[in-house]
């Protein structure tokens, strides 16, 4: 026995007719007679299993949404697209070409998935962003906000990608890796994690930015190297967790190839960068007054310790 029928009650969608479609018995959270959304024809939603298409989603060309999927919403799905497994698609969501919504698998919001892109497992694919071509999202990986991810790019495990980040052509974004910002990752080698550092042990992760700088995500904290050296010297002052921390943001310098060194390797130009930044008062007054001891004073303060920055407060500045 069918479970649903197309209704008379029509809609025209890029010169394609739907039908609204009703229910003909009670089936998962579906009443009988309750109205759902919109499909072209019957081989858009599977007669059997608790797979529905709620509201005014829409599911035309090709589309199949099979097993117990929902589509909700003002989602739509086309093409040769396949909605199935548990897979949730809702909102303004579109799913379209080839590609593959499947397992416990959610997509919300004004999210996009298209071309041979596959979300499956548990993954989340929410607010704007979009996961194209070949890539894949899947375990309990979340895409979220204004992200991208294209190409053979990969992000699984419980790995997050978001804000205007890109991650495409043959990265593998894997882990607890939380690339963010306008993190643009092309490969394994633009992004790196450490973990077991700090007082939560947590994982930090450093990635290439769109300008070729480094970004850090690091529990509540994201942004800059630079602004990640100044937070770990204002929260850890001289501690052995601040030590860690910018021993690792050396090491990342060194690892992404950003910076240089300067005054016969005493200190990187990010490591100058940062002391600039962090003593901004007394750099100005400084150099207003024409004050080589005072520039000493102020960048020694926020440099690292140790005999990098005792040379520092012993007058090996930079002319």
């Amino acid at each position: 026995m069918d479970k649903y029928e197309l209704t008379e009650e029509c809609k025209v969608l890029n010169g394609r007719k739907l039908h609204r479609v009703r229910a003909l018995s009670s089936f998962g959270d579906v009443k009988e007679g309750e109205l759902g959304g919109y499909i072209e024809k019957g081989e858009n939603l599977s007669q059997n299993g608790d797979a529905w298409v709620y509201r005014d989603a829409q599911v035309y060309g090709n589309a199949q949404v099979y097993g117990n999927a929902q589509v909700y919403g003002n989602a739509q799905v086309s093409g040769e697209a396949q909605v199935y497994g548990n897979a949730r698609v809702s909102g303004e969501e579109r799913v379209y070409g080839n590609a593959r919504v499947y397992g416990n698998a959610r997509v919300s919001e004004n999210a996009q998935v298209s071309g041979e892109a596959q979300v499956c497992g548990n993954a989340q694919v929410s607010g704007e962003a979009q996961v194209s071509e070949n890539a894949w999202v899947y375990g309990e990986a979340q895409v979220s906000e204004n992200a991208w991810v294209y190409g053979e790019a990969q992000v699984y495990g419980n790995a997050q990608v978001s804000g205007k980040a890109q991650v495409y052509r043959d990265a593998w974004v894997r882990g607890e890796a939380q690339v963010c910002g306008n993190a643009w990752v092309r490969g394994d080698a633009d992004y790196a994690t450490i973990k077991g550092f700090g007082s939560e042990f947590r994982t930090t992760t450093f990635y290439r930015q769109k300008d070729g700088s480094i970004g850090v995500r690091c529990g509540c904290f994201g942004g800059t190297l630079g602004e990640f050296r100044g937070k770990v010297r204002k929260t850890h002052g001289e501690s052995k967790l601040a030590k860690e921390y910018l021993m690792a943001a050396d090491a990342m310098e060194v690892h992404f190839g950003v910076g240089g060194e300067i005054n016969e390797g005493k200190y990187t130009l990010g490591q100058v960068i940062d002391a600039i930044v962090q003593a901004d008062g007394g750099i100005t007054r400084a150099i207003q007054e024409r004050d080589r001891e005072g520039l000493k004073a102020a960048l020694g303060e926020y440099l690292p310790l140790g005999s990098e920055g005792q040379r520092m407060q012993q007058g090996s500045v930079p002319p």
